[in-house]
């Protein structure tokens, strides 16, 4: 499970070249990193299973998110490469595209920028969601549990996304 990954809110007009760098830095040469690293080991082994975190912001347009769309665009063209890459060495790569995850993250983001309005901005954040709420990581969890399961061994080079009806 390849899940390294940071946020930044800004446009291309307003996200600074260093917030930008720091986003590829974590978002993009993370994962490539990961894949550097574990392609080789899994070769060895004669196989193995491949999970990047992508995100719907991946393929929908999500305000204020640039540089985070950009990563996770990314992400999503590292899968289909490597699951193409790498399929006759028995490694399979796919990647989940959750919308937003009730996590300690969002928690932390709403009592940072908007101090005494958390509620109010959690409430609105899950209605933006067509099935009016945020994920729960056990929801995520199940999935990633699949994928990565001999149940899903015809399973390569997708993206799944987990997102409440975003994409409808």
């Amino acid at each position: 499970m390849n899940s390294a990954g940071v946020s930044h809110i800004g446009t291309a007009e307003t996200t600074a070249e260093a917030d930008f760098d720091r986003l590829y830095n974590v978002n993009v040469k993370g994962v490539y990193n990961c894949l550097h690293a574990a392609i080789p080991l899994m070769k060895k082994n004669k196989g193995g299973v491949i999970l990047n975190m992508c995100s719907i912001a991946a393929t929908v347009g999500i305000p204020d998110r640039f540089a985070y769309s950009m990563t996770k665009g990314a992400v999503y063209s590292m899968t289909l490469s490597v699951a193409k890459d790498y399929i006759h060495e028995k490694i399979r790569c796919n990647c989940i595209s959750p919308a937003r995850v009730h996590t300690p993250f969002v928690d932390g983001f709403l009592k940072k920028n908007y101090p005494g309005k958390e509620q109010e901005m959690f409430d609105k954040l899950s209605k933006t969601q067509p099935i009016g709420r945020m994920a729960k990581p056990e929801e995520i969890a199940g999935l990633v549990l699949y994928l990565c399961s001999d149940e899903a061994s015809f399973i390569t080079g997708c993206d799944y996304p987990i997102d409440g009806g975003l994409r409808n």
